[in-house]
């Protein structure tokens, strides 16, 4: 990989992660996106974007570059809307499909991946819960190139499902207050999703434009990886929506593929980190690494301990490739018949998936170093990031508790819990 190429960017106006400097809401799209017709386009598209996002990523990452052109590129390919159904003017892609477009993007820049996880998550949402006139009118500002931030976690509830953030109803407006955190995508999103609950505990998915009076999107994201999804917070102080925005979400309370759709572009992150590592691994011993005194070997590729290291690694991504897939297979048969049956079986599936790309994507970025050796951990190479943001991004949801539902669904029959971590 090698010491990073010279880049000219003018650090004193580019916005930069956990920073007390306004960042002010992107301009909505001069055109149109792209709209994607199949899923070999789709593919083919993300792996051209992949290119290009590579070439910064280990730059954005130290410097802590948000990647402002990148998204608006990658916003305007098409790839925003490749699970808005057919029937609504989208591509309606296999999950199969979106799950490698993620992994693709992951491979090259995480970050930039995981900005997009909370958007494709909502599209899905709006195709569960929304009417047919919301959708219309959601699925048309995705086609067109707008991005869906989100405002669903919360940092000082008792856990991830219980929120404190409440909504109520004034003639035709939804009044919103209350604090996020996590927020990745809201920073740099044209509309930003609240999850909401009435004093009934009903849940709402409240869209409200960025730059709405009351809501406030802060740049305090600190984390040691997954630096560049300015992840921080967002504050909701009477922000007011029409109330035709305000989405009523009940998909968690019957069979849907709500739980699986948000598994597995979480998956593919993981998947894409570890395929990122392994790559650098490979180039780093082939181009700089040197051999151990005790191999008796000329080169560091030629030592018999680390192309067995290798294959190892290797098949286990390839592992983890092949269950993504199926995930993703899962989760098409699913959302054409949605019952217990077919939800449960894509729900674990695709918490298969979860636990072989946390697995490999922890493996991976820790044996880059062991591999490639001392040399790979100096800070001109940029290679820390693989194992920060795979250990970062692996928090999402524990997979220790994977283990638990697949066992127990196999031994006593018994299906695994709906929400969104599951």
């Amino acid at each position: 990989m090698g010491t990073l190429p010279e880049t000219k960017i003018d650090y004193s106006i580019h916005p930069r992660v956990n920073s007390t400097d306004p960042v002010a809401p992107r301009p909505r799209p001069a055109t149109p996106a792209h709209v994607i017709k199949t899923d070999a386009e789709a593919i083919e598209i993300a792996e051209r974007l992949a290119e290009r996002f590579k070439i910064g990523a280990a730059l954005r990452d130290r410097e802590g570059l948000l990647p402002i052109a990148e998204l608006d590129e990658y916003s305007q390919s098409g790839l925003w809307s490749i699970n808005v159904p057919k029937a609504y003017g989208g591509p309606g892609v296999s999950y199969a499909t979106l799950a490698k477009v993620i992994e693709t993007i992951a491979a090259a820049d995480p970050a930039i991946a995981q900005i997009t996880q909370n958007h494709l998550a909502i599209v899905g949402t709006i195709d569960l819960d929304g009417t047919d006139e919301q959708k219309r009118d959601l699925f048309a500002l995705a086609l067109s190139g707008i991005r869906f931030g989100n405002a669903f976690s919360e940092l000082k509830s008792k856990n991830v499902a219980a929120f404190e953030t409440r909504v109520r109803f004034e003639g035709d407006e939804a009044v919103v207050n209350g604090e996020k955190f996590y927020t990745t995508g809201a920073l740099l999103a044209h509309v930003v999703p609240i999850v909401a609950v009435t004093e009934d505990g009903q849940a709402y998915l409240v869209f409200a434009d960025r730059d709405a009076q009351g809501l406030t999107v802060t740049n305090n994201w600190s984390s040691f990886g997954q630096r560049t999804t300015a992840s921080g917070g967002v504050r909701i102080a009477n922000v007011r929506v029409p109330k035709a925005r305000a989405l009523h979400v009940t998909s968690f309370e019957h069979p849907t593929i709500a739980g699986p759709v948000s598994q597995i572009i979480q998956s593919a992150i993981d998947l894409g980190i570890a395929r990122g590592a392994i790559e650098d691994t490979i180039t780093f011993v082939k181009t700089q690494s040197r051999p151990w005194i005790d191999s008796g070997k000329e080169t560091a590729g030629e030592d018999l301990f680390t192309i067995a290291a290798i294959g190892d690694l290797q098949i286990k991504l390839h592992a983890a490739e092949a269950l993504l897939e199926i995930a993703g297979r899962a989760i098409d048969v699913a959302g054409a018949d949605p019952n217990e049956e077919t939800v449960s079986e894509a729900t674990i599936k695709t918490a298969e998936s979860k636990v072989l790309t946390t697995e490999i994507a922890i493996l991976a970025t820790n044996k880059l170093f062991e591999l490639a050796g001392t040399r790979s951990t100096l800070a001109e190479h940029g290679l820390d990031r693989h194992w920060r943001n795979a250990r970062v991004h692996t928090l999402h949801d524990p997979v220790r508790w994977k283990f638990y539902h697949v066992g127990n669904y196999y031994l006593n029959g018994v299906n695994p819990p709906r929400h969104a971590w599951n």
